[in-house]
């Protein structure tokens, strides 16, 4: 048996109200959503582990879902698993004429052609179909390559972290002021944080990606200032900020020594 039909089939008889399983038959898109997300979640975290026996797993969760959101579409008469594949089809090959059709095409502009596919569904506004459940760095860059696609964006890098900076100095006269308005030190923030993901944009840089990477390597290096000071320390709690400092320092500078001996290999 075809295992995708398999897949169908065992999600069809887990929802079935009578027959079925009671928490998959009363689940909604709306309660899906959470799950959704962590799937999602869960297979990028095995693409950063490099662990493809999990991988292989959690992209089956993912599909899962899927096929979950396809039986609940089917079963309220609006579309099924194959109009989902014929959907992204459809668009794959509208989005890649150079592939499918005219072989002497120049690559087209994949903002400008995405902008086609809005224009033609009748889009008020160039940022009205971005999604709001994305992560916001996503979303912000999102927002900057669609504004970028029209013209409204920087062509020198000098401007864009002038920008960054002009931000900053934003927050720091709002943290100076006598009485501080924690609504405009946190709009300022968002502002800052903007202003940086566009700077990751210009430099061909995810944020999303870029951040979770930074978040690893704290992590990491925050488990082995816990493993040094363990040794002197009952309670981590009890060692002192510049005892954690010192720690910190050590585990840093033999980082940066490790990965100039890889260099020099």
């Amino acid at each position: 048996m075809n295992q995708l039909k398999r897949l169908q089939a065992i999600t069809k008889q887990l929802r079935d109200p009578i027959k079925g399983c009671s928490w998959d038959s009363k689940q909604t898109f709306d309660s899906l959503k959470s799950y959704t997300l962590e799937e999602t979640y869960e297979v990028l975290d095995a693409i950063d582990r490099k662990d493809m026996d999990e991988l292989k797993k959690e992209l089956g969760d993912l599909l899962f879902q899927i096929v979950f959101y396809a039986d609940l579409a089917s079963d309220q008469g609006e579309f099924n698993f194959d109009d989902i594949c014929s959907s992204v089809a459809d668009k794959l090959v509208s989005r890649h004429p150079h592939v499918f059709a005219d072989k002497t095409a120049e690559k087209p502009n994949w903002e400008q052609l995405k902008q086609k596919e809005r224009d033609q569904r009748a889009q008020y506004s160039l940022l009205d179909d971005i999604p709001n459940a994305i992560p916001a760095l996503m979303k912000a860059e999102k927002i900057q390559k669609r504004c970028a696609s029209v013209g409204f964006d920087w062509v020198e890098l000098k401007p864009v972290i002038d920008k960054v900076k002009e931000e900053l100095c934003e927050v720091e006269e709002e943290l100076n002021k006598t009485t501080q308005d924690q609504s405009k030190i946190e709009e300022e923030l968002g502002d800052l944080f903007f202003a940086t993901v566009n700077l990751a944009r210009h430099l061909k840089v995810k944020s999303e990606l870029c951040l979770q990477n930074a978040n690893n390597k704290f992590i990491r290096r925050f488990k082995q200032v816990e493993a040094l000071l363990k040794h002197k320390k009952d309670n981590l709690a009890d060692a002192t900020l510049e005892e954690m400092e010192d720690a910190w320092q050590i585990v840093k500078q033999s980082e940066q020594l490790s990965s100039e001996v890889n260099k020099n290999d």
